[in-house]
């Protein structure tokens, strides 16, 4: 951190000395990059390292750096070296596609921190950024407090599916999969009985991004944090979940442990290897790390390696549960790829970090469909990562539009469904019998029982946030705009004395941009039927996607990126009509059906 620290200093005053050119760009990424390769790594150990220790070490280092970011954003000298070449018509004029774009990303960084505001408006915009930081924090951690009640309030036969602390029961989670419903009940009311403090910390945290969005010239928080996204604007944010509903509001199961034999890790792993290769050219080979390279003796490091350019990258995958470690699926970027001043390519590397069970009893590690589709989702991720080789880590991989990062991500899981692609791995760990047919069929089926309804509940989600991150002030609390967007938007009732908003932590990582899913989700679906439905292993297909989309990682406008892969400008109908049309019809079958 304090390396981090000091290299940065030195590259701040290299690019204020720098004469406009490609090499103020090249500074920038660099001081991008030094200060990334400590917060990318930090905000991993914060989650995933065993040790409290570490965890408290990397959170602090995560607050030093954002902090430092902040300062950064509004440091007038830093910005003015940009700002001269990206006046100078000629020197941009000369500039390749991508280093414009990441010109005008750092600009525009400067630009939504503030920097055109007096010197005591850029430090009260700085200060509310390291508030809103905090804020954040203090929300993600009381979202996953549990709530107490006294244990005698319950009925002792429903005592035993709670963890009970002295006289008190904790009520930790919902029990969804519950069978009992006073079960589910009980931990729906108590999980979700309103926290005082909580609220004051979300009513605080939306103010405060408000205040911050307006001190530095936006309507509200919501058209600050749209800008460069496939969305633009709130409005079309608003249309698009509002279309939606309205076409899914007239539409109102299997046996996982079945499919487990079938799905153990090794099979999956070997293919998502036959699919890389097919479609993209790539395997991924099993590495030995270095004594002390890794946080746990089960953690397993990938080389990803393309058939003609060779090695691309490190997968390290964090497959398996352990304690402490978060319930969670995802990726984590650990360093950037770029092109370095020598001429070489600094190689990504990221994390997979899933939370598979142990094998036990001399099985191997066997996985729900679910959990087979989640690892596909990751390894999409992955992927981008690996093969957005931009000449920029500001840019690299997934570092690109938030309504645009899914999307590799969730094509992944249009291929985890597709029969043709099962078929090539799914075996019985045993046996070495294939999956049936008619299994594939009813897994498909399955997922379609409550499709609608459950992105009916994410279009809910979705409004909400955007009402959060609206105008402000609120017109009435945040319990009370809760109930009336539920009413509206998902027809279930609202239970009183509930406040489900309090456990939203998505409000931190995704204020204003929860509909990216969907809108990542109809871009996958359209990319899916046009370009792999016919063939799932189309290779022309493959380098089309890769050329098109993983490529660029954010150095191209998302929208050009998908035009360029679909060959039309979608819009809001074509997005809408993408994921209602997922709920129609069953390619899976179809195809099956036609063999």
């Amino acid at each position: 951190q304090k390396n981090s620290l000091q290299e940065a200093e030195q590259l701040v005053q290299k690019a204020c000395i720098t004469p406009p050119g490609e090499e103020v760009v090249v500074i920038f990424d660099q001081l991008s990059d030094a200060l990334c390769r400590v917060a990318d790594l930090a905000d991993f150990v914060k989650i995933a390292h065993p040790d409290p220790a570490f965890r408290e070490a990397a959170e602090e280092a995560c607050r030093s750096i954002g902090t430092m970011v902040e300062k950064l954003n509004t440091n007038v000298d830093l910005c003015q070296s940009l700002r001269r070449l990206l006046i100078d018509k000629d020197v941009m004029d000369s500039l390749d596609p991508e280093t414009r774009r990441v010109a005008e990303l750092f600009m525009f960084d400067f630009e939504i921190s503030g920097i055109h505001l007096n010197e005591e408006q850029r430090k009260n915009a700085v200060n509310l950024n390291v508030n809103i930081l905090d804020l954040c924090n203090e929300f993600l951690l009381g979202s996953h407090l549990p709530n107490k009640i006294e244990k005698h309030v319950l009925p002792e036969h429903i005592r035993h599916n709670f963890a009970v602390e002295g006289s008190f029961a904790q009520i930790s989670c919902l029990s969804a999969d519950s069978p009992d419903d006073l079960v589910r009940e009980v931990a729906y009311k108590v999980f979700l009985y309103p926290n005082g403090q909580q609220l004051q910390c979300l009513d605080e945290l939306l103010a405060s991004r408000n205040n911050l969005a307006q001190l530095v010239g936006y309507d509200t928080f919501a058209h600050r944090a749209l800008q460069g996204t496939m969305a633009q604007t709130p409005e079309a944010v608003m249309e698009f979940l509002t279309k939606l509903s309205d076409k899914l509001f007239s539409r109102y199961n299997i046996e996982p442990s079945l499919y487990c034999p079938f799905f153990s890790l090794g099979a999956c792993m070997d293919g998502l290897n036959i699919l890389f290769n097919k479609v993209l050219g790539i395997s991924l080979y099993a590495e030995q790390p270095e004594k002390g390279e890794v946080w746990c003796e089960d953690v397993r490091k990938l080389a990803v390696v393309h058939e003609q350019e060779g090695l691309l990258g490190y997968i390290y995958c964090d497959f398996f549960q352990r304690p402490d470690k978060p319930h969670q699926d995802c990726h984590f970027t650990i360093r950037g790829g770029r092109l370095q001043e020598n001429g070489e390519y600094q190689l990504p590397v990221v994390v997979i970090m899933l939370s598979l069970p142990q094998s036990s009893n001399g099985l191997p590690t066997l996985l729900t469909p679910g959990m087979m589709e989640n690892l596909f989702h990751e390894m999409g991720h992955a992927m981008h990562s690996m093969l957005g080789r931009t000449r920029y880590q500001h840019v690299m991989g997934t570092r690109c539009s938030t309504d645009f990062a899914e999307v590799p991500s969730v094509l992944m899981e249009y291929f985890a469904n597709d029969y043709r692609v099962v078929n090539q791995f799914a075996r019985h760990y045993k046996t070495g019998q294939p999956l049936p047919k008619n299994m594939v069929s009813r897994l498909c089926e399955s997922k379609k029982v409550c499709a609608a309804a459950d992105m009916q509940l994410q279009v809910f989600y979705a409004v909400l946030d955007q009402i959060y991150h609206g105008k402000h002030p609120l017109k009435k609390s945040t319990t009370e705009i809760l109930k009336e967007t539920q009413e509206k938007f998902y027809g279930l009732p609202y239970v009183p004395d509930t406040a489900w908003q309090l456990r939203f932590s998505h409000l931190v990582g995704y204020g204003a941009k929860y509909y990216s899913y969907l809108m990542s989700r109809a871009v996958s679906s359209m990319v899916w039927k046009q370009c792999f439905a016919q063939d799932p292993f189309n290779r022309a297909m493959g380098e089309r996607y890769r050329k098109e989309m993983l490529a660029h990682g954010g150095g191209k406008e998302p929208v050009l990126m998908v035009q360029g892969m679909l060959q039309k400008q979608p819009s809001v109908e074509d997005f809408v009509e993408a994921l209602v049309s997922d709920l129609d019809q069953d390619f899976e079958t179809f195809f099956m059906d036609s063999e």
